[in-house]
């Protein structure tokens, strides 16, 4: 795959370099936010070879390309550079819920590969001193303990940055403000236990190492008073000014404000998730484990990270994410591997078995988007299967000692103080894999018709296929129509329709492939292989869809007689457009085309042609 050319068609399906205005990735797909929503078309890039699906979700505009993700990365930062924003970016769209998930994603994205490195370092160092390979009170394990730990302590740190990217405010003075929060003096002084005040107001001083909220609440308070700092600062010395006046206003309204408020919602729903984990311990984690797909494709599942960040900083394990993940992930491999043992489409058995492998080891974007979710039942099995996996994973008291994206890859992180841990997660391994593979046997799904095959069935076929009349009006041969294109038959054979009723209706089953803005031509992929182009009318494109209604889109399912378009025939008439309607088999080459000869009326649903697959095609 050359990603070199992905990332380039990409750039400019979205609008171009201009248009971009946040860009980061996770480990398998773009995240992009943009100037102007409209100028992306999300059609053609999720048609472009490389790219397995496109997802709208949490304020976010998201490519789902693979584990390479990555290289198209750098080739769209190096081609962007620094991602322009400006007056003309559009209003945040959504909901509060929308754009809160849209904050942690942003503020997350950047941070993982620390946090994950820093994991594995943990589960790593869990091992070896496991095996009696390493001396836990040696200097080599402690200065690798504190590599590990840095991630986590520092979090605040490393957050601040994505936050700063988020909010569009300076990173380097949201960094430095995420140190003041937590340099040493403030923790000497909050061992002391003296009283403290700010101007005489009462300082609530807390330990915000590894706190995920404080500093989030922080840089966004900060974007604002740096825009308030660049107005009010003189053009001559903004240079220290600006900068002068973030800090000196930013960093005590933190300290005294709204980092112990930041404290504060960290306490409570750290209280509330161990109150629920003492009350109903399997819980948390069988919603984990089967609704994950679903928070994923909604862009949801960011919601609980900064929780489970939290409880790994404090506790040196969580329950939150990682044992329902595990079940969830697994799950999803299984049924996509099922998948690729039951089908009889070679790609789709190519595409589920490198994605089932891909999911098992903890990466489920290519299963979800590329298998499950479009065969639907394989999703439905998975989701069951993890809810089981995870309900025995909260009943035996599961947890996760490091960050990493749980697979069979990760389970080195499932290891630490309790030696059964690593036993629960393969006993709930084994229950995702056996169930949900079970199930998606069971239930089966809709195998998708091989495309290799679909020429060869069209050319095999010996029965005659009829085309029913999408208009009521006068049916007419096409060397009536006034224009040469259609006339001569360039663009495929058929007949054309003089509309009477300004309804267009399909003339057979299956998928519409075509459907232009200006909603006046309407391609149609049979279920029988023909190919049809129904165009309402001679140069009506210059309309630009007035006078044309309809909710269609391309991908739907249409059957003989679904309504299509509907025009206003008068309208149309007055302002001088010819509305004569050729119905054109493009793929003409390949059939036998009948159409009826003389001209005729018709009503809607009538038979106007005959096709007959040719045993040769052209």
């Amino acid at each position: 795959m050359d990603y070199q050319k992905l990332g380039l068609e990409i750039l400019a399906r979205v609008g171009g370099k201009g248009n971009v205005s946040k860009l980061t990735h996770c480990a398998t797909r773009l995240r992009m936010e943009f100037n102007d929503d409209s100028k992306v078309d999300s059609k053609a890039i999720e048609a472009l070879p490389g790219v397995i699906s496109v997802v709208v979700r949490g304020g976010q505009f998201q490519i789902v390309v693979g584990n390479n993700v990555q290289q198209t990365f750098r080739v769209l930062q190096k081609e962007i550079g620094q991602p322009q924003t400006g007056a003309q970016k559009q209003q945040p769209k959504g909901g509060v819920v929308s754009r809160i998930i849209s904050v942690i994603s942003t503020t997350f994205t950047p941070v993982i590969p620390a946090i994950t490195g820093a994991g594995m370092i943990k589960a790593l160092l869990a091992i070896l001193k496991l095996a009696g390979a390493i001396d836990p009170a040696g200097t080599t394990y402690r200065l690798l303990d504190t590599v590990a730990d840095a991630a986590f302590f520092f979090l605040p740190v490393l957050l601040a940055y994505g936050a700063a990217i988020k909010f569009e405010c300076n990173p380097i003075l949201a960094m430095t403000l995420a140190g003041a929060l937590l340099h040493p003096n403030l923790a000497q002084m909050l061992a002391a236990g003296t009283a403290i005040d700010f101007l005489g107001i009462p300082v609530r001083l807390a330990d915000y190492a590894g706190s995920v909220l404080p500093i989030i609440f922080t840089v966004w308070l900060m974007s604002y008073i740096e825009r308030f700092a660049e107005k009010v600062s003189p053009t001559m010395i903004k240079f220290f000014t600006k900068p002068m006046i973030v800090l000196l206003v930013t960093a005590p309204l933190a300290l005294v404000v709204v980092g112990p408020f930041g404290i504060f919602l960290n306490d409570m729903v750290a209280t509330g998730a161990a109150i629920v984990d003492g009350k109903a311990g399997w819980l948390i984690p069988m919603l984990m484990g089967g609704l994950q797909p679903f928070l994923v494709i909604t862009g949801t599942a960011w919601a609980m990270t900064p929780i489970a960040t939290g409880q790994l900083t404090r506790n040196g394990f969580e329950m939150i994410n990682g044992p329902g993940m595990l079940a969830s992930n697994i799950a999803q491999g299984a049924a996509t591997l099922c998948v690729a043992f039951r089908t009889k489409n070679t790609n789709l058995r190519q595409l589920a078995s490198s994605a089932g492998f891909t999911a098992l080891l903890g990466i489920t974007e290519p299963s979800l988007y590329g298998v499950t979710l479009k065969l639907r039942k394989p999703l439905i099995a998975a989701m069951i299967g993890g809810g089981c996996a995870g309900i025995y994973a909260g009943l035996s008291g599961l947890v996760r000692y490091a960050f990493v994206s749980p697979g069979l890859a990760a389970l080195p992180a499932f290891i630490g103080e309790n030696p059964m841990n690593i036993v629960h997660a393969l006993i709930t391994c084994a229950i995702a894999i056996v169930v949900t593979f079970a199930l998606t046997w069971i239930l089966g799904f809709d195998d998708p018709i091989e495309e290799a095959n679909e020429e060869a069935q069209v050319a095999e076929a010996d029965e005659v296929s009829p085309v029913f009349s999408p208009l009521t009006g006068k049916a007419v041969t096409l060397d009536q129509v006034n224009d040469d294109v259609f006339s001569q038959g360039l663009l495929g054979q058929g007949m054309a329709i003089i509309p009477s009723e300004g309804v267009l209706r399909a003339p057979l089953d299956g998928e519409i492939v075509t459907f232009l803005p200006s909603k006046h031509a309407v391609g149609i992929k049979g279920d029988n292989g023909a190919e049809l182009l129904l165009h309402i009318g001679i140069d009506t494109v210059n309309l630009g869809g007035q006078h044309f209604d309809s909710e269609l889109q391309v991908g739907d399912r249409v059957k003989v007689g679904d309504e299509l378009v509907r025009f206003d025939i008068d309208a149309i008439a007055a302002l001088g457009f010819d509305l004569t309607t050729p119905v054109l088999v493009v793929n003409s080459e390949a059939f036998q085309v009948q159409a009826l000869p003389k001209p005729h009326g018709v009503h809607a649903g009538e038979t106007i042609m005959a096709l007959k697959a040719n045993k040769e095609p052209a």
